[in-house]
């Protein structure tokens, strides 16, 4: 059983499901109707009172999942909390309120997720096409062939800042959708041509607000029912008629969510427009959904992130048998440290399969590089948070310390470290790494004991254990070494 957390710009929403007959079944579903993007300030902040709405929602949802029997728990945060400036202050008391990590994902994070979730539920392995999600914040567009995402894009739009931006005071008239339409055509005319869109590319809409506009074309009798241009826009006069907010009436809009219809109905009709969309159909998944079918993968072995390394490794033409041997000794070493628990052994694995990265860019300063890519790479299936953890430790593989002393009083990523620092060292000096031949402890200080037919076969091994032992003293860590017999 999962569960998925959705901390969006306008709605925070929760998805509980279960995996049974091939498929995931939602068994409860909760949404709070926060309007987070509204409450960022002049300066680019978060207020006070929309932090402490954002927590007492997420203490409201962690009640809720206590009453589960919860194998995997996952709470993404997307737009709003990617763009405002102390979200990163925020984020702590957010843990803290939900009781598990909350993970700020990149726009193109979270189109492959509300993908994946699409194409769960359509199950049509040979289907072309393209997926909108107009959220609160930013809208993704996701071009796909069944299951396999050919590309995705991110755009800064969504159903909050086009309201706030065009319909500020709740008043509806035809200049102020016509400047929405533009600006919403505006964000997206540079990026059409990478889609490859025609005709025969089947189009969903996977947001909340694309079902409340189909919902609402539907019961009023719009067009002809579907999602076309033409309902779009007999909807889009229905409210300019109303003349305000306050004055809609039309079934199946509801109060709480006819502020944010207006920018949601704009952006819609503005990609429709510059895509040459014809008719767009509503679909009962999306991001939440994505998140639980990642977590299912998770569990069976069939994790996006193995993938993605794999990919990015062959796009930076990284030795593979080289990278693997670092990472099997990393792995070696990290058993041999003890770690309290197994929490970093997959990031220490990906990590050194990656540490070569940055030789594409120059042997010199190397890890320096790679440490750079990682961090700043679209990498589908790591969070940001996992990408800076991935980015530190192969910008301390070698050389100073310094540069992550802050992180190594973490005792377990310290040894993460230490493991991965004496596999590129060992692989490096061409020694295969032999478990019965070396002891290494790390407590208040670091024991090396290796085997003397080690240093005789490898003399520079000597030398860079030398410089080992000056680095972590540069950091105030005693490194001593024992040659055995």
């Amino acid at each position: 059983m999962f569960a998925a957390v959705d901390l969006g710009s306008n709605s925070f929403r929760l998805h509980i499901g279960k995996y049974e007959d091939g498929g995931i079944r939602v068994i409860k579903s909760a949404r709070d109707p926060i309007r987070l993007a509204a409450g960022i300030d002049k300066n680019g902040n978060l207020t006070e009172q929309a932090c402490r709405t954002a927590i007492d929602s997420l203490t409201r949802f962690r009640a809720i999942l206590r009453d589960y029997p919860l194998d995997a728990v996952r709470v993404v945060a997307t737009n709003t909390l990617r763009i405002a400036k102390n979200a990163h202050a925020l984020l702590p008391e957010l843990e803290r309120a939900i009781g598990y990590p909350v993970e700020i994902i990149s726009g193109e994070e979270e189109g492959r997720l509300i993908y994946m979730g699409v194409a769960g539920v359509l199950a049509e392995p040979e289907e072309e096409r393209m997926v909108i999600d107009i959220g609160g914040g930013s809208t993704e567009v996701i071009r796909g062939l069944g299951g396999h995402i050919r590309h995705v894009e991110s755009f800064g739009i969504g159903t909050v800042n086009q309201s706030l931006a065009f319909f500020p005071d709740g008043a509806i008239t035809a200049a102020a959708f016509e400047r929405a339409i533009i600006s919403a055509r505006s964000h997206v005319e540079d990026a059409v041509h990478l889609f490859d869109f025609d005709g025969g590319v089947n189009v969903y809409g996977s947001s909340g607000t694309m079902r409340a506009i189909a919902d609402t074309i539907a019961r009023n009798g719009m067009g002809d029912g579907r999602v076309t241009l033409d309902g779009l826009e007999d909807l889009m006069q229905r409210l300019i008629d109303f003349g305000h907010v306050s004055r809609i009436e039309l079934d199946g809009m509801k109060p709480d969510r006819a502020g944010v219809i207006m920018g949601g109905l704009a952006v819609l009709i503005g990609f429709m427009q510059e895509f040459g969309i014809e008719v767009v159909t509503p679909v009962e998944a999306g991001l939440r959904m994505g998140v639980m079918w990642d977590l299912q993968l998770r569990a069976t072995k069939a994790d996006r992130r193995d993938m993605s390394v794999d990919d990015f490794s062959r796009r930076f033409h990284v030795d593979a048998a080289r990278a693997h041997g670092v990472a099997d000794t990393a792995l070696g070493f990290f058993q041999l440290l003890k770690p309290a628990t197994d929490s970093y052994a997959r990031y220490l694995y990906w990590s050194a399969l990656l540490h070569e990265a940055g030789l594409v860019v120059s042997p010199t300063g190397y890890h320096k590089h790679s440490s750079y890519l990682i961090a700043n790479a679209d990498l589908p299936g790591f969070t940001t948070r996992e990408q800076r953890l991935m980015s530190a430790l192969i910008l301390g593989q070698k050389g100073n310390l310094k540069k992550i002393s802050e992180m190594l009083s973490d005792v377990d990523f310290a040894k993460s470290v230490l493991a991965l620092r004496l596999a590129v060292m060992f692989r490096h000096s061409h020694i295969t790494l032999d478990l019965d031949k070396v002891k290494v402890k790390f407590k208040n200080r670091i024991d090396l004991e290796i085997r003397r037919d080690y240093v005789k076969d490898h003399p520079n091994i000597s030398f860079w254990i030398q410089k080992e032992q000056e680095w972590w003293a540069g950091i105030g860590v005693d490194f001593s070494l024992k040659v055995l017999a």
